[in-house]
C-alpha cells in the first residue's frame, strides 16, 4: 500500500498535521489540495462512506472526537486496509499520550512525526506492532529530557 499524504485536522478545518510522501507538490499545491481534501471531508454526514475520490487520489478518512485522520493513497488501494492503518495509528498515539487529543498533536508535533516516521517509510507500511513502534520513540524521549 502507498499513502501519498497524510492529513490530521479538527472539526473546524484547521489542518494540525499533514505529512507527504513522494509527492512533489509545491507549498501552494499542497495547501490547495488541503483545502480540497478538508472541505469535501467536513461536508460528508455520518451517514457516508468513510471514502471519496477527489483528483487522481483516494482520500480514506476516520473521525476520532475532534480529529479526523485523513490519507491519501491511489485509487487502487483498499479502503478498508487503509481505515485500518488509520486505526492502528490512532491507537499508537493513544497508547503513547493516554487518550491522544487535538492538544497533544499541537503541543508535541516531533512525537507524532516520529511515531509516523516508524509506521511509515516514503509512503509504505513497514511496522503496526504498537510495541516496536514506541520502543525508539519513548527512548528518544528519555534522551531528550536527560
Amino acid at each position: 500500500m502507498t499513502i501519498k499524504f497524510m492529513l490530521l485536522v479538527n472539526k473546524q478545518g484547521q489542518t494540525r498535521l499533514a505529512k507527504y510522501f513522494a509527492e512533489h507538490l509545491t507549498t501552494d499545491e499542497r495547501r490547495a489540495l488541503e483545502g480540497e481534501v478538508v472541505r469535501k471531508c467536513l461536508s460528508r454526514t455520518d451517514k457516508q462512506c468513510s471514502f471519496f475520490e477527489l483528483r487522481q487520489y483516494k482520500i480514506v478518512y476516520r473521525r476520532y472526537a475532534s480529529l479526523f485522520f485523513m490519507a491519501g493513497v491511489d485509487e487502487e488501494e483498499n479502503e478498508l486496509a487503509t481505515l485500518e492503518f488509520i486505526h492502528c495509528f490512532v491507537e499508537v498515539l493513544d497508547k503513547h499520550f493516554g487518550q491522544v487529543c487535538e492538544l497533544d498533536i499541537m503541543n508535541e508535533p516531533d512525537q507524532v512525526h516520529y511515531i509516523m516516521d516508524e509506521m511509515l517509510l516514503n509512503g509504505h507500511i513497514v511496522d503496526t506492532n504498537k510495541a516496536t513502534i514506541l520502543e525508539p520513540v519513548i527512548l528518544l524521549e528519555q534522551l531528550l529530557n536527560s
